[in-house]
């Protein structure tokens, strides 16, 4: 979509997400100049450094300081009265911008709602021309979100995605009043976290020698070394970063299954009496794989000691342990697993990874925060204090819910953005159901067979990115925009029931919001399908016919 010049009258400037309610716009401008001042009260300081970085950078503003009170001054402030992440925005000729939050993170999100009501030169890093104007319309936005959990995953561990794509990712969820971003740090195909207690996790996990190119059937491969970790100091900074923009980074390290880079490092970590683990290298294809962790005390002992250090980096509350996809093939053959079930009096395999994660459950709990995994955890008893993410559809977050457990929601036939956009051919590399814009806008998170109170443990809702086909920052732009402005909308705003959802109209403020992805140098899909060079003909892709089913 091309840039534009102008500032959009329409009520809310095309904001997204849709605020609560808007009172405008009135007659007249509110303009920001070289003499607007910038007051900040006590708990709003980061909010004032980011509006100094962004809006003083796009238009060449200083902002220096003032007194709240005056003329031609954006303050920013605090309201208990208010809910902690909710906003009042007022624009008035007569005084300027007043953005008054319940908390540090509602002036936060007010403040990302005025740089979008400025236009979409208000989201490059440099002025167009000297003396550009910003200006708004005058009116007051009353706001504040719907779920307190508002997240995306991003999965580095299929493929890397340097620290500074990383940063860009949590700009990007910043401008969508996303707050939650699981970052997916360890898998079979990579090791992504340093661990000083155990260097090889990424001296010998974080690089395979070579990787699939598109769905594992693929007969096509990338013969070039693929690799890349975070360090301590990196993970710091990503963490710090956050947190100035009210995000919270929530770690995952995934176990007992998808954990064939760690075996790789360390191959007493595998069932040495069923296979020669010293063989096993860190894989280089996708789909499930057979090659899970042993239920010894020495796998115990070793991710205990991985978790005392990401617990030291990471604050975030919880902390996600996967608990997916681990076939049990190799537990029904190993004697040392079966041992273990005896002396447990374990019911079977189920159990066995049951009772593995109930011991991560309590040695979380004990250091003050709570483990959440996908919903194959509920699998032979669900640790008590877990909470659920609900991936393979709504069953799992149901079961979790009525069982008085919390529940993230992301099933990935609504919200898995790797899956294709389009029925086309054109669709690069198309993998899963279709799911257009549209279908994303009108997925509702919280199933109506949930009563008020069970529905009370919906802490939210998250899109996920798995990475197996996205192997640059571009296909990752493709692959996420624009449906993650529509799945932000879902999360923040308190939309009617799905079918009664006005699609037309957000349709009409996307038209101004892809110029500010525009702006930002996101290479989203286009409207009316990919550019030439955003396609991957020949690359072989496993897309699913029809629509998805309600599981």
């Amino acid at each position: 979509m091309p840039d534009t010049d102008s500032i959009p009258t329409a009520p809310g400037g095309g904001l997204v997400p849709l605020p609560l309610s808007i009172d405008g716009p009135g007659r007249g401008t509110v303009r920001l100049g070289p003499d607007t001042a910038l007051a900040a009260a006590p708990g709003t300081e980061d909010t004032a450094h980011w509006l100094r970085a962004t809006l003083g950078a796009a238009f060449g503003l200083p902002l220096p300081p003032g007194p709240g009170e005056a003329a031609d001054t954006v303050a920013l402030a605090l309201d208990p009265a208010l809910p902690a992440e909710g906003y009042r925005l007022a624009a008035d000729p007569r005084w300027g911008v007043r953005i008054t939050g319940g908390g540090p993170a509602g002036v936060f999100w007010g403040a990302q709602t005025l740089r979008q009501l400025l236009g979409p030169h208000a989201f490059r890093r440099a002025p167009l021309a000297p003396g550009q104007a910003a200006v708004l319309p005058p009116q007051t936005i009353e706001d504040g979100p719907r779920f307190a959990w508002r997240g995306m995953l991003l999965d580095v561990a299929r493929h890397f995605l340097p620290k500074d794509g990383v940063l860009r990712c949590l700009d990007l969820l910043a401008a969508h009043k996303l707050n939650v971003l699981h970052l997916h740090l360890t898998d079979d195909q990579g090791w992504r976290i340093e661990i000083k207690r155990h260097p090889k996790l990424t001296g010998t996990g974080a690089w395979r020698e070579r990787t699939k190119t598109g769905h594992r059937a693929s007969p096509l491969w990338d013969e070039r070394p693929h690799g890349g970790y975070y360090t301590q100091d990196d993970i710091r900074e990503i963490v710090a970063y956050a947190a100035r923009r009210h995000i919270t980074v929530v770690p995952e390290i995934d176990i007992p299954g998808h954990s064939q880079a760690a075996i790789a490092a360390y191959p007493e970590l595998g069932n040495t009496d069923v296979i020669d683990t010293t063989a096993l290298k860190v894989w280089d294809t996708w789909g499930v794989n057979p090659n899970v962790l042993a239920p010894t005390d020495t796998t115990l002992r070793f991710y205990e000691q991985v978790l005392d250090e990401v617990l030291a980096l990471f604050p975030s509350p919880f902390v996600h342990l996967g608990g997916d996809e681990c076939p049990k093939d190799q537990w029904k053959a190993s004697a040392a697993a079966q041992a273990r079930i005896a002396e447990l009096s374990l019911a079977g395999e189920d159990e066995l990874q049951s009772w593995f994660v109930r011991h991560f459950d309590r040695w979380l709990a004990d250091r003050g925060r709570r483990l959440i995994g996908w919903d194959e955890i509920l699998e032979g008893g669900l640790a008590e204090g877990a909470a659920v993410s609900s991936w393979r559809g709504y069953a799992g977050g149901v079961a979790a819910a009525k069982s008085g457990h919390d529940v993230v929601m992301c099933p990935e036939q609504q919200v898995y953005l790797d899956h294709r956009q389009h029925a086309s051919p054109d669709e690069p590399v198309p993998i899963g159901f279709v799911r257009t814009l549209e279908d994303v806008y009108r997925f509702e998170p919280v199933p109506p067979e949930l009563t008020a109170d069970q529905a009370a443990h919906i802490l939210g809702t998250q899109a996920n990115a798995w990475t197996e086909v996205m192997d640059s920052q571009q296909r990752l732009d493709y692959q996420v925009f624009p449906r993650l402005a529509a799945f932000a909308e879902v999360a923040w705003s308190r939309l009617p029931a799905s079918a009664d959802r006005d699609y037309q109209d957000f349709t009409r403020r996307m038209t101004v919001h892809y110029a500010r992805l525009d702006a930002l140098g996101v290479d989203y899909r286009p409207p009316g399908g990919p550019h030439p060079w955003q396609k991957r003909p020949g690359v072989l892709g496993r897309p699913i016919d029809g629509a998805p089913p309600n599981v």
